[in-house]
């Protein structure tokens, strides 16, 4: 039983309400956020149960997987997933089939840590950034925390190789049957790190001004959307988060100015993780959904809505997806329950973050607890 053929409640009515993204219809609102599981076996690859994994919450309206690196020096933790080698693309495969054969929409997220990692990923080699700036905090590894690395600052050539490492985990994510892909520019990673002016100093043309630090960023959606078409694209953003020390001195001014350029290029979507870390009274604070006016196009709100929540944003006309993580994490059959009023699982934090079934699979639907 999908939520389509349940009578909604109306007050949560505006989550199901039909909607068009890019090439594709959608029979609800509420999208799967990416989530870091940490299951991937050697070599980066998902494992055999992610295709369960993602199959059993194929009814949200879009899935967008877990970050997946572009490139080895992306890796930043531990059985984190790839799309650089034959194996990765082939294990992605047997996970978009599973979903499409479930009627699901899902997009693979495109993702580079940048100096969000440590040389033990490296063979010793130092973590890459814009510049070579050290951030405060430790960064959890096979080994267990290490304190982060002062990383090395790409030169403006390096900066150009990989662009072109995006354009070609975009190509693998076309040839392992994705629907589209998500740019992922928050959270403290390099894209992001690029964007603000607390992680990029550089003095050549991808630092100093806003046109300049955006224009890595760009580069990487534009290169994305040749291989896909900026309809099958989206990207996500964090304006204020502080996650992996990450700060900007006027953080309105370069999201507005990078939202518009977004925007130019027609793309499928713009995510913004409404995550305000500065104080209400902070000059820099600010509302980062007005970004989606500025943008002009798809509008994804992540920030720990629940099901009346997101359906009022959604129809104040303010966001026309809502993201949910923990709660799909933990209920795969999440859009029924909302449908229904019906109580949610609990999340187990213990199980978030690698391991086997447990806590990843084995979360029952309604049906399942219904019949104990």
């Amino acid at each position: 039983m999908t939520p389509s053929t349940l009578s909604v409640r109306p007050d949560v009515a505006a989550l199901f309400q039909p909607m068009r993204l890019g090439p594709y219809d959608l029979e609800n609102r509420m999208v799967m956020a990416p989530m870091t599981r940490s299951r991937a076996t050697d070599g980066h690859v998902p494992p055999e149960m992610a295709a369960t994994y993602y199959r059993q919450r194929a009814s949200a309206g879009l899935i967008v997987t877990e970050a997946t690196q572009v490139h080895p020096e992306g890796v930043g933790y531990p059985n984190t997933p790839g799309i650089h080698s034959d194996e990765q693309v082939a294990a992605w495969r047997r996970v978009t089939e599973a979903v499409h054969e479930d009627g699901g929409r899902i997009f693979l997220q495109l993702w580079h840590v940048g100096r969000i990692s440590h040389p033990i990923y490296h063979d010793g080699e130092k973590p890459v950034a814009p510049s070579a700036i050290r951030p405060e905090g430790s960064v959890f590894t096979s080994e267990g925390m290490k304190d982060f690395q002062e990383p090395r600052a790409l030169t403006t050539d390096e900066v150009g190789e990989r662009v072109a490492w995006y354009r070609r985990g975009a190509e693998r994510a076309l040839e392992a049957g994705f629907d589209g892909v998500e740019v992922h520019g928050a959270n403290g990673y390099l894209v992001d790190q690029f964007l603000r002016n607390g992680a990029n100093r550089r003095t050549d043309r991808y630092g100093g001004s806003i046109e300049n630090r955006i224009r890595f960023p760009l580069e990487v959606v534009d290169a994305v959307a040749e291989v896909w078409g900026p309809k099958r694209v989206g990207i996500r953003i964090s304006p204020l988060a502080a996650f992996n020390d990450m700060s900007d001195s006027d953080p309105q001014a370069l999201f507005a100015a990078f939202a518009q350029a977004l925007g130019e290029r027609d793309l499928g979507y713009l995510h913004i993780i409404i995550d305000d870390a500065l104080p209400e009274d902070d000059p820099r604070s600010f509302d980062p959904l007005t970004l989606g006016d500025v943008f002009g196009g798809t509008v994804v709100a992540a920030s720990g809505y629940d099901a009346e929540t997101g359906a009022e944003v959604v129809e104040a006309g303010r966001a026309d997806l809502v993201a949910y993580g923990r709660a799909f994490l933990a209920n795969p059959d999440l859009p029924r329950r909302f449908v229904e009023g019906a109580e949610l699982n609990e999340p187990d934090p213990d199980t978030f973050y690698g391991g086997d079934e447990g806590g990843y699979i084995d979360y029952p639907t309604l049906d399942e607890v219904e019949s104990d």
